[in-house]
């Protein structure tokens, strides 16, 4: 009685040895990996371009070197200049992997043409009115910039700081005729810094940025002009993981902690 019973334990062991045979992966020893399951992405490597806005200059730079120190390999170029000028560049071809906008209306330009997906808005500014630190016309406020011989620079129309400048006027009922109209917001900022121009228009970050070279005067809650800035990795961007890690870190606590820092606003 004992022989059949012996026979059973061994042809159960026997099947139990060829079942933990069958389990094992064709490189042994290790257990297979879950269905479904792949690699995980490869660490963001290599240069990337991205175009941003001039009034992003000071934020993205910082931006930049923490995220290249965060990622060894990497390598972050940047255009800076007006976001309807690199909006008009991406749209012809330019090389770039990142687009980074002052105004939703040039990102969507991009969009449009399907150079970029999906933007993110990833922070916020206030128009602000900019004047040397000496204040040689006594600027106090935003009706003096309507007053006969005040020099005023501006943004051109196309450009977002412009563009806003031209609301607030005509929401507040002024005439402002400007002594000089510039290409960007740093440039009216220049303009203002060298004392060739009684005042302009620019961003909070850009008065906050020039220091002790200029002064701001805050434009009334009930005129006050603000534009989001959208963030996209460009389609046709050779470096399509560095361009996502790079836009992914923009949108971060650490890059929003850096744009706050340079005066931004949360979206």
């Amino acid at each position: 009685m004992r022989r059949p019973v012996r026979s059973l334990i061994t042809a159960l062991a026997a099947t139990s040895f060829l079942l933990a045979g069958c389990g094992s992966g064709s490189g042994g020893g290790g257990a297979s990996a879950a269905p479904g399951t792949s690699a995980s992405a490869p660490a963001p490597s290599g240069t990337i371009t991205v175009f941003a806005a001039a009034s992003l200059t000071e934020s993205f730079k910082a931006i930049g070197a923490d995220f290249e120190k965060k990622h060894p390999g990497t390598k972050v170029n940047f255009s800076f200049g007006a976001s309807s000028t690199l909006a008009t560049q991406i749209v012809q071809g330019a090389p770039a992997d990142v687009f980074a906008s002052a105004a939703p209306k040039n990102m969507q330009q991009v969009v449009d043409a399907h150079d970029a997906a999906d933007p993110k808005t990833f922070a916020k500014n206030m128009l602000e009115v900019a004047v040397p630190a000496s204040n040689p016309a006594n600027i106090t406020q935003l009706s003096d910039l309507a007053k006969p011989g005040v020099k005023v620079a501006l943004c051109t129309s196309a450009v977002p700081c412009g563009a806003g400048a031209k609301t607030i006027f005509e929401k507040a009922k002024l005439t402002v005729k400007p002594a000089t109209l510039e290409a960007d917001v740093k440039a009216v900022l220049t303009k203002v810094t060298m004392g060739e121009v009684d005042a302009g228009v620019v961003w909070a970050t850009d008065v906050l940025a020039a220091g002790a070279k200029v002064k701001g005067i805050p434009i009334p809650a009930d005129l006050a002009y603000s534009s989001n800035y959208p963030i996209a990795a460009l389609t046709t961007s050779k470096n399509a993981e560095t361009a996502k890690a790079f836009v992914d870190y923009v949108l971060s606590v650490d890059g929003a902690t850096a744009l706050t820092h340079a005066g931004f606003e949360k979206p």
